[in-house]
């Protein structure tokens, strides 16, 4: 994606025009991400301004805005002689910009890496309880994902998902090719922002398909949520519903 390309807005199927996502706001939330997840640690100083910019693709005016917004934000900070350093600012205080993350802490409050991987990828009809809420025909094709995720080796959360596949030209089919963060994908690749997200949270009892893949006891308690994330246009976007333990872990979906 070229500058110039960022700046033309798109054309869903339906008609709606979407306004472009600027390309710095890429840049921005592909850094942070390395920041958040720990892929540049506290102290680390960056590559120049130039460097970054050939690294990522564009021009130095954009990588230039990202820098500046990051280190507005607190995430990084500029020293005259050394350079461009990540701050280790925990990163809670200064999520302005990274409206959309999936993240799983632990009980001191630690951020744990999780990594998800696909059981299940289909398109399939839409039922009419999905039809309704997405404001489709019954029958309209779905995207659907099935998702495990885990902490340090161990699975913590099942997960449904379903959107509209007509939305998503191109979406990779290959369950090892879905890309880990989906929200980001949808941006990057679709310009979808994830702008809201309605979670209805409850407690309920673990299934015979939660106790095999999250290896639980009989009788075992999970928390239960049900998921509705809405596009900047406020269009219905993802469906989703998640099972997951909370033994060891608080799960934090923010959206901004």
């Amino acid at each position: 994606m070229t500058d110039n390309e960022a700046a033309v807005p798109k054309k869903q199927a339906s008609g709606q025009i979407e306004l472009p996502v600027p390309l710095y706001e890429h840049v921005k939330r592909r850094m942070a991400e390395a920041i958040l997840l720990g892929e540049w640690p506290p102290g680390m100083v960056l590559p120049g301004e130039v460097a970054l910019a050939a690294e990522y693709g564009v021009a130095v005016g954009t990588m230039r805005r990202a820098l500046a917004d990051l280190t507005a934000d607190g995430m990084l900070m500029r020293r005259r002689k050394t350079g461009t350093i990540v701050t280790g600012r925990t990163p809670q205080h200064s999520l302005r910009f990274f409206f959309q993350y999936y993240r799983m802490h632990g009980p001191d409050g630690r951020l744990l890496t999780s990594e998800a991987e696909v059981t299940r990828l289909a398109i399939e009809p839409a039922t009419s309880a999905e039809a309704l809420l997405f404001g489709e025909a019954e029958g309209e094709p779905l995207l659907r994902i099935e998702r495990v995720r885990r902490v340090d080796g161990r699975a913590v959360m099942r997960s449904r998902m379903a959107l509209v596949a007509r939305r998503l030209p191109n979406f990779p089919m290959e369950p090892a090719e879905v890309p880990q963060r989906l929200y980001i994908h949808l941006l990057d690749a679709y310009g979808i922002r994830i702008s809201a997200v309605r979670e209805q949270v409850s407690a309920g009892l673990a299934t015979d398909d939660d106790r095999a893949v999250l290896g639980l006891p009989d009788p075992s308690a999970l928390l239960v949520i049900d998921e509705e994330a809405f596009d900047q246009a406020g269009t219905l976007t993802i469906i989703g519903h998640h099972r997951t333990l909370a033994d060891n872990h608080r799960y934090v979906n923010e959206v901004r």
